[in-house]
């Protein structure tokens, strides 16, 4: 069972408006990860669906996040069908992200009351998301459409809470004109976590960066 409401999801999610996007193999590594983002004023997590197991590393990673960071809203992204969002609800995700819209993932999610956020590009896909109860959708992939399509989404959709993933780098320039454009947060990846900064295990230079990059977005959304 979750341990965040549906609510508290969406207002720590709309706060915070950076979701770091993560996955590693190690679950050891993922802790130090998932602390680091915490200590840098992150509030909410998404641990990707990627690997052989990941389901496993989760499944010890919710629990532990739970002690020693409380506040960590954490959930589980890459999910494109029902059963494997079934299976991360039964361990406790607090939400469920996909690349893409599956109308029973819906099903599953919106019976348990958990956030689903789907992956749309489209406008129809937007639209339809929306439809089916979505209250934020992912834009993805982000450096593909760009921030004028959030733009343009947002001209005719004014209510539309959207989430980018894919293009979004912790500078300025870029998370200003993805803000200026419009959307709710961003889902930021391996820009977030330098594979030499993994490497290396400098866990504090992440908390850096996850501050930096906060105090970005609160100025972009001034």
């Amino acid at each position: 069972m979750a341990k965040f409401s549906k609510i508290h999801t969406y207002q720590a999610i709309a706060q915070t408006a950076i979701v770091p996007v993560f996955y590693h193999s190690d679950i050891e590594v993922a802790k130090q990860v998932v602390k680091a983002c915490y200590d840098g004023g992150i509030r909410v997590f998404e641990f990707t669906n990627r690997g052989d197991f990941a389901h496993e590393v989760f499944s010890e990673l919710i629990k532990w996040s739970s002690r020693e960071c409380p506040q960590m809203v954490l959930g589980v992204g890459s999910i494109l069908d029902a059963g494997t969002a079934s299976l991360y609800l039964q361990m406790g995700a607090n939400f469920i992200v996909g690349p893409l819209l599956n109308p029973d993932i819906f099903k599953v999610c919106n019976r348990r009351l958990i956030p689903y956020i789907p992956g749309c590009a489209t406008a129809t896909e937007v639209g339809y998301a929306q439809e089916l109860g979505a209250d934020i959708i992912k834009i993805f992939p982000g450096d593909v459409v760009g921030p004028q399509f959030v733009k343009s989404i947002k001209a005719p959709m004014p209510w539309s809470n959207l989430m980018v993933t894919g293009g979004v780098s912790p500078t300025s320039e870029n998370l200003q004109s993805w803000f200026k454009a419009g959307v709710m947060c961003v889902g930021m990846g391996s820009n977030l976590f330098p594979k030499e900064v993994i490497a290396a295990k400098e866990w504090d230079k992440i908390t850096q960066l996850c501050q930096t990059t906060l105090a970005i977005v609160e100025k972009a959304r001034e």
